[in-house]
This record gives structure tokens, sequence and C-alpha cells, in this order.
């Protein structure tokens, strides 16, 4: 038999595998979740400002200290965030006008899409809309950084499209900045209006990219 002595000096371990965790909390966390958490916070109409770190790690289930193994700040996070929805907004868009064979269907498809999106459940492009209009200068400036992206994608195509057509644009680039920035400008404004509203805002806004792309085109001509 074990002596008193030879007991007491047995060491002593804890599973480390069987140790509690607060109730509710989860012992990990991707980046990705902790994004999806955040954009479910702010939802339709909150500015990712307003976001706290508590509230999203509230949201995402997990101590307030697991956040900083992603993301230094809240700051940092809304940040990524705006750069999540643009890509996966160009991604959207882009496929859309890829498989478009004129410029008047480049136009029409990329502006339907353009507006599905406005009532999409993720929320990508009316986030992008708000942070541009009311959000932070850092902020402002990650989705002015996204529509550079769509306008390098968009002038990439609109070359592509009028030379298989046998024209060419005046200042293709300043043709895909003009159609962005008026697009988002229209989607600003479309944001507020219900579906019978913003389809007459559709129908607008398509005729004035197609008097951008036909006025560059004669411009076009006429430098020849």
């Amino acid at each position: 038999p074990m002596s008193l002595p030879d007991r007491l000096t047995l060491p002593m371990t804890v599973s480390t595998s069987v140790l509690p965790t607060p109730q509710g909390r989860r012992a990990s966390i991707s980046r990705e979740e902790l994004l999806d958490a955040a954009l479910h916070l702010v939802g339709p109409h909150r500015s990712i400002s307003t976001l706290g770190l508590r509230e999203i790690a509230r949201e995402a289930g997990i101590a307030p200290n697991s956040f900083y193994r992603h993301f230094r700040d809240v700051d940092a996070l809304a940040i990524a965030l705006i750069e999540r929805a643009g890509t996966e907004l160009r991604s959207i868009i882009g496929e859309a006008r890829q498989r478009a064979s004129t410029q008047r269907s480049v136009v029409q498809t990329s502006m339907e899409v353009f507006m599905e999106q406005l009532r999409a459940e993720q929320g990508y492009l009316q986030l992008l809309l708000r942070e541009g209009k009311v959000g932070s200068v850092a902020f402002k400036d990650a989705v002015d950084q996204q529509l550079c992206f769509f306008e390098q994608e968009l002038q990439a195509d609109l070359v592509r499209l009028e030379q298989a057509q046998g024209h060419q644009l005046h200042a293709p680039e300043l043709v895909a900045k003009a159609i962005t920035r008026l697009v988002f400008a229209m989607g600003v404004s479309a944001v507020e209006h219900d579906e019978v509203s913003q389809a007459q805002i559709l129908a607008q806004t398509v005729d004035m990219l197609h008097m951008i792309i036909v006025g560059s085109r004669a411009m076009g001509s006429v430098k020849k």
C-alpha cells in the first residue's frame, strides 16, 4: 500500500481540454466569422463607426480579448469589411459584364445587378454607399479605393467590347470613372426609395450611362 508521504507527493494534473469556458462563448473564431458578426450588426442602416468592440465580441460569441487575434481595433475590422464588400460586389457585377456582348447590354446588365444588390440580404452595397457618404475619413478613403478598383475593371471591359465592335472610346479611363461615380451617386439616392422609384432611377441611369458612352465614342471617332 502507498504511504502517506507518497500520496502527498503525487503530481496533480488538470486536463486543459475539460476546463470550462464562460457560458455561451466560443473558444476560437475565424476572421471571416468576426466580419460576418459585424455585418449582421450594422444591417441596412447603421454605420460601422457606431459599433463597439464588446458589442461585436458578444455578437460573435467570443471574449473581447479574442478580437485582437484578428484585428488591432474596430477601425481595422471596418476597413476589412469595406474591402470584403467591394471584392464581393466586383465579382458579382464583373461576372454579369462578362456575359454582355454589346455596350447597351453591358450597361443594362450591370445596372440591373447593381439594383438587385441594393435589396440583397448581405447588404454589401448598402455598406459601401453608407460609409462612402457618412463614414469617417478612413472609411471614405477605403470606399474610394474600392471604387477605383471598379473603374479599372470596368475600363478593361469597355475597351474589350469597343474593340470587338470596331469602335474606340475617347479617354476610356474617364468614361469608366464617370460611369462608376454616377452609378454610386444614383445608388445613394435609390437606396432611400421604394422598388417602383428604384425602377425609375434605374431607367434614368441607364439612359445617362448610354449618353456617356455614345458621347465618348463620338469624340473617339473625331480623334482618329
